[in-house]
């Protein structure tokens, strides 16, 4: 049967495509770790691919912010001089193609405009900006998924506990209008909420960057596109977990993820 393959950004500050290549790979997919100039040169081509990753890092180094020269690559480049990289990013959504940003990959989504997504597809609606707490957090979140959303990577999932590690994480919607949107689209797939009474919460240090809504991640309306904060591929091992030692059932949460991609694509697009 042929392999789902996924092609893996690294290159430019990336620095998470090691254990994201891991966590496909283990999920049965045929991963591909290629440099983000091969992509802009025409050395290879997204439409190659079913499922595109954007890891976590700090691209650019995030000078200018986060991810936001990376989104310019995206909009603005040409391969070879000819063809906009954003045309051959929107055939390979015509094709059917998954695509998964993490944590600066979540930046990079929103600043490009990948997302909030449909009617706006190509607009920068949303943001993601400096922490509340005005540091770097690097922490572990409690997490409810949307039993709405169309989110093809949370299908069949409900709660997860997963790691944050970043400065600018906090969600903020262009108006209070596009919000109410995007929630009641569902769109809001993923929040942080209290581990006691499982609700969103804006309490820090369980939202641990100050979200609108406890927005731990989005999609746009087909669910095929999807942008989180948190970091899935370092759950991929049930050791990952801070207590690990007391817990009575070994659980690796953030593989759901990656599988749900995985199992999507064979009943779809092979």
């Amino acid at each position: 049967m042929p392999k789902v393959k996924v092609l893996i950004f690294w290159g430019y500050g990336i620095n998470c495509e090691v254990e994201t290549h891991y966590v496909f790979k283990k999920v049965g997919a045929s991963p591909e770790i290629v440099h983000l100039s091969e992509i802009f040169s025409g050395e290879k081509s997204l439409t190659s691919y079913h499922i595109i990753c954007f890891p976590g890092g700090f691209l650019d180094g995030d000078h200018l912010g986060s991810a936001q020269a990376c989104s310019h690559r995206f909009r603005y480049l040409k391969i070879k001089g000819k063809i906009p990289l954003w045309d051959e990013l929107m055939v390979f959504l015509k094709k059917g193609g998954l695509i998964l940003g993490i944590c600066n990959g979540f930046q990079l989504l929103v600043k490009m405009g990948l997302l909030p997504g449909g009617e706006y597809l190509g607009k920068r609606k949303v943001t993601l900006t400096y922490n509340d707490s005005g540091r770097f957090e690097d922490r572990w979140v409690h997490l409810k998924v949307n039993p709405k959303t169309p989110c093809i990577f949370l299908k069949g999932l409900d709660r997860l506990y997963l790691p944050v590690r970043h400065g600018e994480g906090k969600f903020v919607a262009e108006s209070k209008e596009l919000l109410k949107d995007l929630k009641e689209k569902g769109q809001i797939a993923l929040q942080y909420v209290h581990p006691e009474t499982c609700e969103p919460t804006l309490d820090y240090p369980y939202n641990p960057n100050g979200s609108e809504e406890a927005v731990a991640g989005i999609c746009d309306p087909t669910g095929r596109i999807f942008g989180l904060m948190p970091h899935p591929e370092a759950f991929n091992h049930f050791t990952n977990h801070p207590k690990w030692t007391r817990l009575s059932t070994p659980l690796a949460e953030g593989l759901a993820l990656f599988e749900n991609a995985v199992v999507w694509v064979k009943e779809n697009l092979l």
